[in-house]
């Protein structure tokens, strides 16, 4: 058997004292509206409040966190040695936005910002076309729509789903001689990727484009297939194995970010990480906020049995927050088997989803409130908007306030009776009404506030997140660095591909008699 981390290997977790004292704890504890909890994290202010808290629920967590090494664990991850057991490799992402980074890391990055400024320099390529997929796509999404929503001198476009429309509607309308294709592919073996490169290529080359390769960037861990492919080798920044694909944000795929909206947004968001690195590495127990969170998050979910997690950014720029937290969340804690291959036993990651506020009260917030699940919800706003209409910030600010104290409050029987009854109803009908009124309260919430969007206080607030992920991973002692669910899945997508295309024969036998019918229908 491989140990995780050349440690000692940590008992099945529902098997060990610690939890069951933690999970009693959490289970007893409750919230306290009127103590303030609040943490100051690498310029960002967290509260607490809506979460359940005791002096035994924070005292058995610091036990629970000693009983699963975090500290070691910590450590290995943050110095880049091997923590991801299952492909045997680092997860140094820290790494690419660390102050003084290794050589590698310093030369790479060097590397690209020679590249941009000669591109600004020479005003070349009106239009980037940015070919990715998950984590070579949701954060340069999130970083482009946060910076530049209100416009920029070069106009980007995505193209991450395999579906031919996405192609089509990324190079719709671009001047092709123009144009730069940025594609981004770490194992540069992504099929989705590939396929709209090669739609890319040939839409320039039929537009008259002498070299479309000229045209050309290519981030990628695997630089001889991506000379094969046809890029010219000083087109091509690297990335490294020990970089997990959703943290590639940090690496030289901030390339179309950094010519979209300047490369000093991506400088001012590698501060901001790793500040927040320091905070984590650094902070004590009872005052770190990626601990803290993560502890009242595995709270909710093993304690008090929340299956989800909403999201709630009250800023219209990060709209594309969520499915970014999606993707670091769901792919890094969506594991049912420990770092053993044993069955962990107890619920794992929640599935997380959302919405920017207000847009989310209109569609959501009922079941938040009044259904008979609920969810925790992490509300995200800017203390100082970024525009000039204080009249519409004050508004956003008190929503969020509103919302996350009707969660926090919730409404009695005998609250909303008399509501029914000054509003001049009549007494039986008030009765009935105040019945459909009564909000449960007492639902957990975090309150993160930035004080003002700035590449800085974004990247402290990924930072944030990613080191959340890591310390619930430990807890629940699985692997947060590997995702073979998706890989299966592209396995045998690859396999009905060529079925569908008449590559090979199509395999009914090989497959449940449901796949085999649509195999057959599609294939003609």
């Amino acid at each position: 058997m491989i140990s995780a981390l050349s440690t000692p290997l940590m008992s099945a977790l529902d098997q060990t004292s610690e939890w069951e004292a933690f999970i009693k704890a959490g289970q007893s504890a409750s919230v306290h509206p009127n103590d303030l909890r609040l943490f100051d994290a690498a310029g960002l202010a967290l509260d607490f409040t809506g979460q359940v808290t005791s002096p035994l629920l924070i005292k058995s967590a610091e036990a629970l966190l000693s009983a699963r090494h975090f500290n070691l664990y910590r450590d290995k991850l943050l110095s880049g040695q091997s923590i991801n057991n299952t492909e045997e490799r680092a997860a140094w992402h820290t790494m690419l936005r660390a102050p003084a980074p290794v050589e590698a890391v310093a030369a790479e990055r060097q590397r690209m910002n020679e590249f941009i400024r000669k591109a600004d320099s020479e005003r070349r390529w009106r239009n980037i076309v940015h070919i990715g997929i998950g984590g070579s796509d949701w954060g340069v999404r999130l970083t482009v729509g946060a910076f530049g929503y209100a416009g920029m001198w070069r106009q980007v476009r995505f193209a991450a789903s395999i579906d031919g429309h996405a192609i089509e509607g990324a190079l719709a309308g671009l001047n092709p001689h123009d144009t730069l294709i940025v594609l981004a592919s770490k194992s540069f073996t992504t099929a989705e990727t590939l396929q709209n490169g090669r739609r890319a290529i040939e839409w320039q080359r039929n537009a008259g484009v002498e070299d479309p390769y000229e045209n050309l960037m290519v981030v990628t861990a695997c630089p001889d297939l991506a000379k094969a492919w046809g890029a010219r080798d000083s087109q091509i920044f690297r990335l490294w194995d020990w970089v997990g694909g959703r943290f590639s944000l940090w690496s030289s795929v901030g390339l179309t970010t950094a010519l979209a909206v300047g490369s000093d947004v991506v400088a001012g968001m590698h501060a901001g990480a790793a500040a927040m690195d320091m905070h984590f590495a650094s902070a004590p127990f009872e005052k770190n906020a990626p601990i803290q969170m993560a502890l009242a998050g595995i709270v909710n979910r093993n304690a008090l049995g929340y299956a989800s997690l909403n999201i709630a950014p009250y800023d219209f720029r990060l709209a594309n927050l969520v499915p970014y937290l999606q993707q670091l969340e769901m792919e890094s804690l969506g594991k049912s088997v420990d770092l053993d291959g044993d069955p962990v036993h107890v619920a794992t990651g929640p599935a997380v989803w959302g919405m920017p506020g207000t847009d989310a009260q209109h569609t959501f917030f009922q079941w938040l409130h009044q259904s008979s699940d609920g969810a925790p919800v992490d509300f995200i706003v800017c203390q100082e908007a970024g525009h000039h209409w204080p009249e519409h910030h004050r508004s956003l600010l008190a929503n969020c306030l509103a919302q996350r104290e009707a969660l926090l409050q919730g409404k009695s029987y005998e609250e909303a009776l008399k509501e029914c009854l000054a509003s001049g109803l009549p007494q039986e009908k008030a009765e009935w009404l105040a019945k459909h009124r009564v909000h449960p309260g007492g639902r957990p919430s975090n309150l993160i506030v930035l004080p003002k969007l700035t590449p800085y206080t974004l990247g402290a607030l990924l930072a944030l997140y990613e080191h959340k992920v890591f310390v619930q991973g430990v807890v629940w002692g699985i692997n947060p660095f590997d995702q073979w669910g998706v890989e299966y899945g592209k396995v045998l997508a690859q396999g009905i591909t060529e079925e569908l295309s008449g590559a090979k024969p199509k395999d009914a036998a090989g497959h449940d008699a449901s796949t085999a019918y649509w195999v057959e229908r599609f294939g003609g």
